[in-house]
């Protein structure tokens, strides 16, 4: 749609077998044309300020220098309409839509994808910078890298853990760089990155092989971009553990570029992780070959949490936010903000009669959270910021569109819009600023 060029997902997601339902990203929530609709909503639920990802294939066709002007006209619009209904634009760089041209030539197994997403990220800050003051580099460069590249569930599908570890530090790299290009043109901008992260709980601690498990699968996901930012290193375990893997594709001079000011640090949260008995080449956790770890881990939760799954599987641990910020905030005590950019739940919907969307599960998980996130704030932990995943029912990747995480209904059929029960006890929380 008006120049857009294809990117990793298009492709991906009309490979067969590959989506849910075989569904696509082609029409989405018609964000693209419903926007102000969308934004009168923001509006009248109080929301401050509203995450939006730029499509990088919207503004460079190709993922070259060549800019397709109808893309930066819709994001100016898009701003210009938050602005003046008073609230504040974050924009995200990266939401893991490459343009294919660019995956054609390895993507983000291809160091010269740090240039390129250096020179990205400069065009938008020069573009929108007199608008945008708040700016992520990266959206979970983890499922980038591990999710797109080792397990193949995300796009570009690919399934050798080389690439992953490449992809790793090439994404680290390329936030380092893309938060010096917008700092060049944008002293005065809060450039952060977001990572996924969870607390991995080890339920048979006596167990040395799966607490073991549990420090790789920690470096891995938690600490690999924050001590790549912050001390311009990698954990020492994966270090010896990738061995050639990971020294092959580090240049000289390269930990010294990691390291960078990076002004917040972004936390998407959903759920606690647990391990229990590992075994070698165990598939119960972790899909053979997925992580090059030589322990699989069973990670069944505990009996207690087998009534509290979401619609994705996944347990319902609200202390597990609070706990985490902690742990950022004593392990990292350099990061001065921290912002929760995505936390949310998806369960299966129903429309009643009236046409109500009573979601009470997903408010009481947002109330659940965000008591145990006021916890940490009350004890000192730095967090700025609360933004909900997410504001409409949308295409959720390789679950495509049977997934529901919105504080807002989408009918499939007609694309309009319903606030749920859970959107208005989001807007509750907001006027009061707390929980109730």
């Amino acid at each position: 749609m008006d120049g857009r060029g294809v990117s990793i997902w298009d492709t991906f997601s009309r490979t067969p077998g590959t989506i849910v339902n075989g569904d696509t990203g082609d029409v989405g929530c018609d964000h693209y044309n419903r926007f102000p609709e969308d934004i009168s909503i923001m509006r009248a639920l109080g929301i401050k300020s509203y995450r939006f990802s730029i499509s990088w294939p919207r503004l460079f066709p190709q993922g070259d220098d060549v800019r397709e002007e109808r893309g930066f006209d819709f994001y100016n619009r898009l701003i210009d309409a938050l602005l003046d209904a008073e609230i504040t634009p974050v924009i995200t760089l990266y939401h893991w839509d490459l343009p294919q041209p660019l995956e054609d030539v390895g993507g983000w197994a291809n160091r010269s994808i740090v240039d390129r997403f250096k020179s990205y990220a400069q065009a938008c800050a020069e573009a929108f910078g007199d608008r945008v003051s708040i700016w992520t580099t990266l959206n979970e460069p983890w499922c980038t890298a591990w999710l797109g590249y080792s397990s193949g569930v995300h796009a570009p599908g690919k399934k050798d853990y080389r690439l992953a570890i490449a992809a790793s530090h090439h994404t680290a790299l390329a936030h380092a760089e893309g938060v010096r290009a917008i700092k060049s043109i944008l002293p005065k901008a809060a450039v952060g990155l977001t990572v996924n992260m969870t607390n991995f709980r080890n339920l048979n601690p006596e167990d040395i092989e799966v607490e073991a498990l549990k420090g790789l699968l920690d470096a891995n996901l938690n600490r690999w971009w924050i001590d790549a930012y912050l001390k311009g290193e990698y954990p020492q375990n994966l270090i010896h553990h990738y061995g050639e893997d990971l020294l092959r594709v580090i240049h000289s001079g390269d930990m010294e570029l990691l390291k960078c000011e990076t002004d917040f640090l972004g936390i998407n949260y959903y759920s606690d992780s647990f391990l229990q008995t590992a075994k070698p080449g165990s598939k119960t956790f972790l899909e053979e070959g997925f992580l090059p770890f030589p322990y699989r881990a069973d990670g069944t939760p505990p009996s207690e949490y087998a009534g509290s799954l979401t619609a994705m599987g996944w347990v319902v641990t609200p202390e597990g936010l609070g706990e985490l910020m902690k742990r950022i905030h004593q392990d990292w005590p350099e990061i001065k903000e921290i912002l929760v950019t995505e936390n949310g739940a998806a369960y299966d919907d129903q429309v009643e009669a009236n046409g109500d969307v009573r979601d009470e599960a997903r408010a009481q998980y947002f109330k659940e959270h965000l008591k145990s996130l006021q916890a940490a704030v009350a004890s000192g932990v730095p967090v700025k910021g609360y933004f909900a995943w997410s504001l409409l029912d949308n295409f959720e990747w390789a679950e495509g569109y049977d997934k529901r995480f919105g504080l807002v209904y989408i009918d499939r059929k007609t694309l309009d819009r319903k606030v749920k029960l859970s959107g208005e006890v989001y807007a509750e929380v907001i006027r009061h600023n707390k929980v109730l």
